[in-house]
């Protein structure tokens, strides 16, 4: 029995675990294949944008060379930031190194966001999807078990088909919880060696404006 038949031709609980089954699957792998795209070009736009932000004369010429390289680049939010300015209100409290603080801090949550954007997708789907398919599997050893009880007498065309649907839900099950697990753990790494690079590079730009250069507005 395929999953195509188990779902042609089982009952509305066997269809719904198995639709359900199968969104959460699409759901997972649209989210690890973007990841693996957005990760991987984060990575090195991380390398190449901070290599050319030291390189720079000043913080004009840095966010100009990080903009050419990619208007998305993950540190040009925390070069903008650095050069906010809201005067005459709260956020302008303090002293310079306070203001920087503030902004960098609030333009990195900005960047990581933006970073961890599916694990909780992933986490989910690894999490519950054995639980959906030990459902399906319940459910169709039900049904043998209901089988038996109605024949009188255990037979091979009473237990065959439930057991196989049971089987199938619990392959399936596992099918959809693996990769989604293996993806969480992989891309929580990748984000989590970015999110270190950011954080550096945040500290970094906090103490060489805190300590002399001054942040200009920008448009």
């Amino acid at each position: 029995m395929s999953f195509t038949d188990l779902f042609r031709h089982g009952d509305a609980v066997t269809q719904l675990v198995a639709i359900l089954l199968l969104a959460m699957s699409v759901a997972s792998w649209v989210v690890i294949l973007w990841k693996a795209w957005m990760l991987r070009r984060a990575s090195g736009d991380v390398n190449r944008s901070t290599a050319a932000f030291w390189q720079s004369a000043s913080l004009e010429e840095a966010q100009q060379k990080v903009a050419a390289f990619d208007r998305d680049a993950l540190v040009l939010p925390l070069i903008t930031a650095s050069g906010a300015q809201a005067p005459g209100s709260l956020a302008s409290a303090g002293d310079k190194s306070q203001q920087l603080t503030r902004l960098l801090r609030d333009a990195l949550h900005r960047v990581l966001d933006k970073l961890q954007f599916g694990q909780v997708l992933l986490a989910t789907v690894g999490s519950t999807a054995p639980f959906v398919g030990l459902l399906g599997t319940v459910w169709g050893i039900y049904h043998a078990l209901t089988g038996i009880a109605t024949a009188g007498q255990i037979t091979i065309d009473k237990v065959s088909g439930p057991v196989g649907e049971a089987l199938i839900m619990t392959a399936a099950g596992l099918a959809v919880a693996i990769p989604a697990v293996l993806g969480y753990n992989i891309y929580g790494r990748l984000v989590g060696r970015i999110e270190a690079d950011l954080e550096g590079f945040a500290r970094d730009l906090r103490e060489l404006l805190a300590h002399g250069a001054t942040p200009h507005a920008r448009a």
